[in-house]
């Protein structure tokens, strides 16, 4: 009896338009499979980079990025003395790049592919004589009985609407599905002491790191004990911080436009800007660091990704080379979902921008019409739990807003006694930590089941 695919523990490659058609062939620029039928409706919008090519040629068609400072001008040139980040034509002219080295990513893909080839080939060489010569042993099947395999294990049957919906990405260790509560639940208060109160940020099962508008970064445990205290030497308050998958404390300086790690109780400089100034901070789940970050002049906004101290990916354009970010300088707190998005709260533009991985738009949220909740949308703080849902904090509204990963409002956390919420984080355990503004309090609320 053939077993139904959507039932079975393993499938085919498929179209991920139509999602039953075997797939046929791939958009290198897009990453999506494609059956036969579907090829023309992907590509019927007009869009000029789409680039089809069989299946088994996937990922195999160079796509530049866009240049950061020259939004028209693709990448595709590598400056050897700048830690090879991308740079385009004109950048090579600039002031900044004068007399480096620059090679052309095209070479640089070429000869790692080649090299890749060679260590192929000679893999194949190594172990495919000895395979040869060695004689495996013959298996004869027995008859299955389905019935007695049904009554030892079971049997595989398919997920149900609801739940494919809430499955958790792969790389998540909890694999449960969780529900929200019908009524949030108040756990624990910290009281810091900050006048005003901005960023909090989880560091492990019972502490927290703070910080607001003074220099001092503080730790507490989530009885409310100050554990350490952190003074930044350029005496400016810090504009966020965040934590490595080390436990390394990071945060950004407006005044010495910098990001900076304390290891060990030593401050070290990771990142040094110039022309734009580090905001708001979000450690991915590989490693990365995101930054979010203003032009001097304030007219411009974007999000680029580090690894270590190299710049990986600057996200500020969408496909029409229209910004997705508003250029004033107010907060854009940022966070990565579970499917990778990259989730931005643009207090200034009072929306939610979610982009892919790769920086391509996904959706907007302005707000939820309400009539209890009398101010204009403004959301500061945001981040996201293990079934990848999205909480952002409405300040004004005193309430937090929870959204499913598609931007689809779920519903409130409008109790709990919230005062001017400001800054979000949850911990392993999808509980919620909320900084109060003005109270200068940190709530830990449990809100799932």
């Amino acid at each position: 009896k053939a077993m139904d695919p959507r039932s079975s523990a393993q499938d085919v490659h498929r179209c991920d338009l139509c999602e039953t058609a075997l797939v046929h062939s791939y958009c290198d620029f897009c990453h999506v499979n494609l059956c036969k039928l579907c090829i023309a409706d992907h590509i019927s919008d007009g869009y000029d980079k789409h680039k089809i090519v069989p299946f088994q040629e996937r990922r195999s068609t160079l796509i530049y990025p866009k240049c950061g400072t020259h939004p028209h001008k693709n990448c595709d040139l590598q400056c050897k003395n700048c830690n090879d980040i991308f740079v385009c034509s004109s950048c090579t002219a600039s002031e900044i790049h004068r007399g480096h080295i620059f090679v052309e990513v095209s070479e640089v893909y070429t000869t790692k592919k080649n090299a890749i080839a060679d260590e192929a080939n000679k893999l194949k060489n190594l172990i495919y004589p000895t395979y040869e010569e060695i004689t495996l042993p013959t298996f004869i099947p027995k008859p299955l009985d389905h019935e007695k395999l049904y009554n030892l294990f079971g049997q595989i049957t398919p997920l149900s609407t609801a739940t494919e919906e809430n499955v958790l990405s792969l790389n998540q260790p909890n694999t449960s599905v969780r529900e929200l509560l019908d009524e949030p639940e108040l756990v624990a208060t910290i009281q810091t002491g900050y006048e005003k109160l901005r960023s909090v940020t989880y560091l492990n099962e019972d502490c927290v790191w703070t910080c607001g508008l003074t220099k001092d970064i503080k730790c507490f445990n989530i009885k409310g004990v100050l554990l350490h205290t952190l003074s930044n030497k350029s005496e400016q308050r810090p504009s966020d911080i965040a934590v490595d998958s080390d436990g390394n404390l990071l945060f950004s300086d407006l005044k010495s436009r910098t990001v900076n790690k304390v290891n060990n109780g030593q401050t070290e400089e990771l990142i040094r800007l110039q022309g734009w100034t580090p905001s708001k901070l979000c450690v991915t789940s590989n490693g990365d660091l995101l930054v979010t970050m203003y032009s001097d002049d304030e007219t411009q906004s974007k999000v680029v990704r580090y690894m270590g101290s190299a710049e990986k990916q600057a996200i500020q354009f969408d496909d029409e080379g229209k910004p997705l970010y508003s250029g004033i300088r107010k907060p854009k707190c940022i966070t990565e979902n579970r499917n990778y998005d990259i989730c931005v709260a643009d207090s200034g533009a009072r929306a939610i921008v979610v982009v892919n991985q790769n920086g391509k738009l996904r959706w907007r949220y302005i707000g939820h019409p309400s009539v209890t909740k009398k101010e204009p949308f403004k959301p500061f703080g945001i981040t996201t739990e293990s079934q990848s849902r999205i909480l952002t904090a409405d300040c004004h509204n005193h309430c937090i807003h929870i959204l499913d990963q598609d931007g689809q409002f779920l519903r409130y956390i409008d109790n709990c006694d919230l005062q001017n919420p400001f800054g979000l984080c949850v911990d392993k355990n999808d509980n919620l930590f909320v900084s109060e503004h003005f109270k200068g309090n940190v709530k830990k609320i449990k809100f799932l089941r």
